[in-house]
């Protein structure tokens, strides 16, 4: 609960399909691109904090002339940073040059970022870096025009190891080993070794040098390009790319993991890691906005031509859940019914813990991601209420007063804020050794709306590793001196790390594995552990497609109640006076709440990709071996 997940990141790509004259009459500014892209990427800021990045490319520029800008950074509020640079230079150029105000192409030759195609990112840090270098878009330079590649993404690859070695067979020496340079460089190779080709081909029709760019431009497949690059891909991903003289591109991954919508109009092509972002931005309706495909690309060509092509065959769909439940914005109204939706599906669990005790039991969530969630518990709780107003009126058979009736409809669900986030103080938590005391004011609580008598039920939308939870919220509640604590989850008990773009990359970390460890020490059967262990090391040298997911077997044995009955122990500390109960929701209500999205292998292991059930048994035997490292 409250444990900061950290999501990879978030794309925005804005094709202008006319010129730039056409914005500045239309909207007042040549600047329409980069303006939207700012709101773009500040409406996915939830999707990555620690870095943003921007790049754009000019149309038709002359030689000699500037047609890639990059800019990027990971100052503590990194949009604002980088358009404060952008709008800075700008400004610079105009008070320089009051000759550009009126002049659209002197403006496009002369100031950076101006441009007809747009890229942005917003990300996280993984890996334990967040330097300037790590940060989207990357960059792949070449003379010729063609060749550069500019590069951002919403992934992870669970085979990095193989794709690298694959470069290296190549003849290939990548900078550094990790999967963003790696898939760039992969693209990249068969980049070059397309515009080769049809450079070749050129030449033999009569064309000289010059003659043959705009005909490279005009004939190079980006689908034929991206179908050989993306063939031994495994992992979960929207990729975004620009190639140099225009052509831009995002492609989806074959299971759907990662997110990605789209909108054209006549004047752009947009793409997005969340719909209401582009329905926001650019005011367009629900239904203009389209989901990509897994395993499809949307590909806008220099000419404006866009084409929605298959690139991988598609898998069984395996779209992320998390996002249904934590990372996306709550404004998309799909998602908005079903966080809704995880709230009353939880209920019946919920008044099975307070004997139905509605009038002794105040209901209120953790800050803010839950409040949907909340929303649907508190609209079941009324249901039931009114259930138990029209017995109890029907009872009286007509025979009761005015008084008895207003008493009987007066019952309500008491809802509190309870909890309020001082949002400022974890940025200081940074120590071990001053962490704990830290993290225990990280919220401060309401006083006098809780009585002895009282049961507290406080939902929020996962527990991952406990920490916060122990060390602070439990506590806190405490402090109010209910009679019992209820933490209501509205995800399942995250059991397996992820390797497809959340940062759970260990099993120790997991508060579901902790709990299910020390069960196994209770019945005496943690000899399996051992077992398991020799199973997952078996395996290594097995192809992917071989390998199965031993870990399961560290669960098997115990029921989802006995497992969170002892999360339950394992969060509450001696001191802790209320009784403490802890609710996950099921697998079975998260598929019923979230149908088009069954991604659910931090649940349950069921990896949508053969690298999964790798990346899983390496995280085990790390754990074993006592090695910090991560499974991917």
């Amino acid at each position: 609960m409250s444990d900061a997940l950290k999501h990879e990141c978030g794309i925005a790509v804005i094709r202008l399909l006319k010129p730039l004259e056409f914005y500045k009459e239309k909207y007042g500014s040549a600047f329409y691109g980069v303006n939207k892209m700012y709101l773009m990427m500040e409406k996915q800021h939830n999707r990555g904090q620690d870095g943003a990045g921007f790049a754009s490319i000019k149309l038709n520029t002359k030689p000699g002339e500037r047609y890639i800008s990059r800019v990027r950074s990971v100052q503590q509020q990194p949009i604002q940073d980088i358009f404060a640079q952008i709008n800075e230079r700008i400004n610079k150029e105009l008070t320089e040059h009051p000759e550009y105000a009126d002049d659209v192409q002197l403006q496009k030759r002369h100031i950076p970022y101006i441009g007809e195609v747009l890229l942005g990112h917003v990300r996280y840090g993984t890996f334990g870096k967040n330097s300037v270098e790590s940060v989207h878009p990357f960059l792949r330079q070449n003379n010729w025009m063609h060749r550069n590649l500019i590069m951002a993404g919403n992934f992870n690859m669970t085979n990095v190891k193989e794709l690298f070695k694959n470069l290296v067979d190549l003849g290939q020496h990548p900078k550094e080993y990790t999967d963003t340079i790696t898939i760039m460089e992969k693209i990249g190779h068969f980049l070059d070794d397309a515009v080769s080709k049809i450079y070749k081909n050129i030449k033999k029709e009569g064309y000289n040098k010059m003659e043959a760019s705009p005909l490279i431009a005009e004939r190079l497949n980006v689908a034929k390009i991206l179908k050989r690059a993306a063939k031994n891909w495994d992992g979960g991903y929207a990729m975004a790319g620009l190639i140099g003289h225009g052509d831009s591109f995002v492609l989806r991954d074959p299971a759907g993991i990662r997110p990605a919508y789209y909108y054209k109009d006549d004047e752009v092509v947009v793409i997005a890691s969340e719909r209401p972002v582009i329905q926001t931005v650019f005011n367009v309706e629900y239904k203009d906005v389209k989901e990509l495909a897994p395993g499809h690309a949307i590909i806008t060509k220099k000419s404006g031509d866009t084409k929605i092509k298959k690139i991988l065959e598609p898998l069984e769909r395996k779209a992320c859940s998390f996002e249904r439940i934590y990372f996306s914005r709550g404004s998309d109204a799909e998602i908005y019914q079903e966080r809704k939706m995880l709230g009353k599906l939880l209920m019946p669990k919920v008044l099975d813990a307070i004997n139905k005790d509605t009038k002794n039991t105040v209901f209120s969530y953790i800050p803010n991601t839950a409040e949907t969630s909340f929303y649907g518990m508190v609209e079941t709780v009324e249901d039931f209420l009114n259930e138990k107003k029209t017995a109890a009126i029907l009872k009286g058979n007509y025979k009761l007063s005015a008084e008895k009736v207003t008493q009987i409809l007066s019952e309500r669900p008491r809802i509190e804020k309870i909890a309020i986030k001082d949002a400022k103080l974890r940025t200081f938590i940074t120590e071990d050794s001053s962490r704990d005391d830290l993290v225990a004011h990280v919220y401060d609580i309401t006083y006098g709306v809780i009585k002895p008598t009282d049961n507290l039920v406080i939902i929020d939308d996962s527990i991952v590793r406990g920490t916060t939870l122990k060390k602070s919220i439990i506590k806190m509640l405490d402090r109010l001196h209910p009679k019992k604590i209820v933490v209501v989850s509205s995800a399942p008990q995250i059991r397996y790390p992820d390797c497809y773009g959340i940062d759970m990359a260990n099993l120790e970390g997991l508060v579901a594995f902790r709990a299910a460890l020390e069960l196994l020490k209770d019945i005496n059967k943690y000899s399996i552990i051992e077992d398991i262990y020799k199973k997952c090391k078996n395996q290594e040298d097995l192809e992917d497609v071989d390998v199965q997911n031993f870990v399961k077997e560290v669960y098997a044995p115990f029921t989802d109640e006995q497992i969170s009955d002892k999360i339950a122990v394992l969060l509450s500390d001696d001191d802790v006076k209320a009784e403490v109960k802890i609710i996950f929701q099921s697998v079975e209500n998260l598929h019923k709440a979230c149908p088009k999205h069954l991604g659910d292998w931090y649940f349950t292991g069921d990896y949508p990709t053969n690298g999964g059930n790798r990346v899983v048994n390496r995280a085990f035997i790390n754990f074993y071996e006592g090695n910090k490292e991560r499974a991917y």
